[in-house]
């Protein structure tokens, strides 16, 4: 390998892009429109890009990132996480153009990446497994009749996802089918597949999992375990390693069980596998994750081990620098610093990030996608950044946390470090008194967050290209569209001009969020009670529902498969 695509954005290509550097290899950024000089593309060696501004045709564009690959010479292809990183389809297809696929083989990716196969493989090694389904639901009326025959509550997951995306709990009989139905969609609209299964739901588990390395040949080797319990909307905000209180029967449990699945595949390269367990102790297999980890960090910081230089190690045939599990030294926790609004139900928050102040000193790491200046775009993930600490133990890491949250300050959009810093100081995040759980945070501590100033949001700037010539070479040019309509006039754009501030009207019903809206809950026309969930947004890869403002009969203004911005009209409820 000489020279490394990185078909990702944000922090995860910035952490690509430094550990390629190291590794002495030649690291090559792509790029939406709207990430033209994001961080990124700004710190890789070079930069090419995809043409488009949403997901699905920039990241998610098998096409345009291989014809990247061959515009800029790349002889390997790192995914990051997320976007196609576990695309068995996008690994084959890297592999047939001759290009090294820095992952799992194809294979492994699609028997582990389809958690029904993944649920088989673990019952074949003698993983422990709650009651769920073999094969993929094919109506929500299979979901309600599992869950007569096996209880509530159950999860609906996507087959082919992570991450969260996808994933719904039904608690009552009647919520079922729109479980279903939402699930669905949301991992259609994530992954391209909208197969779901179900399964019983542990209630208030804790939500383990082991890191794992493999060679390609059967051997794997387990780095080590995290907990990754405190999440809202099925994503994780906090993780921590090694996970807490667990009992050496316990842990050893969960190492055998994400070794053995692993090496049952040949797994090659880093992936994790995801456990749950309840609060009596009862442990789950819960699915594997076919790539890198957002976490990876606090694996990192307390076993000295650089996954993603092992990542490259493995794709070049080195195979893995160590053969056992390291013993683990000291305490690591990750906060990731998400631009949501925790006072708000962790809506997102995009815009731009005016100030920024970074934490550093001993025993703390800064991994960004952004820099002060820098836009939080809507049209992808809200993750901006982590902060992670390292100290002897659990409880010093606590003291390092706080200290570091006290440092950082982020301007210009509303972010989730209110909610850390209350965590940090609650009794049920204590090392004496960890009682922290997957519904904790929506359950126990959102009531208590604070809303936040709401930003302005970020100016679009869509780029008009045109062809120009430079030293006798044909080459595509991008200007912002508003640039040239500003230099035609002769006179500032409307973006920079400003506009009129219209007169709220009480009538209107305001998108909380930017994004697309994929579905209305109530007919046109309807009658509607204040709180009623109306409509349904994806913002930034998440469902968000919108609720009645006011009471009064619903008049739609917006057309389901449209993209909104922050305050746009949806309708009117008269």
């Amino acid at each position: 390998m000489r020279r490394v695509l990185i078909a990702n954005r944000g922090e995860i290509a910035v952490r690509v892009v430094r550990a390629v550097a190291e590794a002495g290899l030649v690291s090559v950024a792509v790029y939406a429109d709207q990430d033209a000089d994001a961080l990124h593309v700004r710190l890789a060696d070079e930069a090419y890009v995809l043409g488009g501004s949403t997901a699905a045709d920039s990241y998610l564009s098998i096409e345009w990132l291989l014809a990247a690959a061959q515009a800029s010479g790349a002889d390997a292809v790192h995914p990051g996480y997320g976007f196609l990183s576990e695309s068995a389809e996008f690994a084959r297809a890297v592999e047939a153009a001759g290009l090294t696929w820095i992952g799992p083989s194809p294979e492994s990716i699609e028997k582990l990446g389809d958690k029904i196969t993944a649920r088989r493989i673990a019952q074949s090694v003698g993983a422990p497994l709650v009651a769920g389904t073999d094969r993929p639901l094919e109506s929500a009326d299979e979901a309600v009749a599992f869950a007569r025959e096996h209880g509530l509550p159950i999860a609906i997951k996507a087959a082919f996802g992570g991450g969260g995306r996808g994933l719904k709990v039904a608690r009552e009989l009647e919520d079922v089918a729109d479980a279903f139905e939402s699930a669905s969609r949301e991992a259609l609209a994530a992954f391209g597949r909208g197969e779901c299964f179900v399964e019983r739901f542990l209630e208030r588990p804790r939500h383990i999992e082991a890191q794992v390395l493999g060679d390609g040949t059967g051997h794997v080797v387990v780095v080590g375990d995290r907990d990754c319990s405190l999440q809202r909307r099925n994503q994780k905000l906090v993780e921590e390693a090694p996970a807490p209180g667990l009992t050496d029967e316990q842990r050893r449990r969960i190492h055998d069980a994400a070794r053995d699945i692993c090496a049952a595949v040949s797994y090659r390269g880093a992936g994790t596998v995801e456990f749950l367990m309840g609060a009596d102790g009862v442990i789950s297999f819960l699915e594997v994750n076919t790539r890198l980890q957002v976490e990876h960090p606090i694996t990192e910081a307390v076993t000295g081990v650089d996954l993603v230089a092992e990542q490259l190690r493995i794709a070049a045939g080195e195979g893995i620098s160590f053969s056992e599990t390291p013993s683990p030294t000291g305490h690591a926790i990750e906060l990731r610093i998400n631009a949501e609004d925790p006072g708000r139900g962790f809506l997102p928050s995009p815009g731009v990030v005016t100030d920024l102040r970074v934490p550093s000193g001993p025993g703390v790491r800064w991994d960004a996608g952004i820099e002060a200046g820098d836009t939080v775009q809507s049209a992808f993930d809200s993750l901006i950044a982590k902060l992670i600490v390292h100290a002897p133990d659990r409880d010093q890491a606590l003291v390092r946390a706080r200290r570091a949250l006290r440092e950082l300050s982020v301007e210009g959009v509303a972010t989730v470090v209110p909610f850390a810093r209350v965590l940090l100081d609650d009794p049920a995040f204590s090392t004496d008194g960890f009682a922290v759980h997957t519904q904790w945070i929506e359950t126990t501590l959102m009531p208590r967050l604070e809303t936040q100033r709401r930003p302005e949001p970020a100016p679009e700037r869509p780029l008009r290209r045109m062809p120009i010539e430079i030293d006798g070479r044909r080459v595509m040019l991008g200007l912002p569209d508003d640039l040239l309509r500003g230099l035609a006039a002769g006179g500032p754009s409307p973006a920079e001009a400003g506009q009129a501030t219209a007169v709220a009207d009480p009538a209107a019903l305001e998108a909380p969020v930017p994004g697309t809206l994929v579905e209305w809950l109530v007919p046109d026309g309807a009658q509607v009670t204040e709180g009623e969930d109306v409509a349904v947004l994806d913002a930034m890869k998440m469902e968000t529902r919108v609720a009645a403002h006011r009471a009064g009969a619903l008049s739609h203004g917006a057309d389901v498969g449209g993209t909104v911005a922050i305050g746009d009209v949806l309708g009117k409820i008269e």
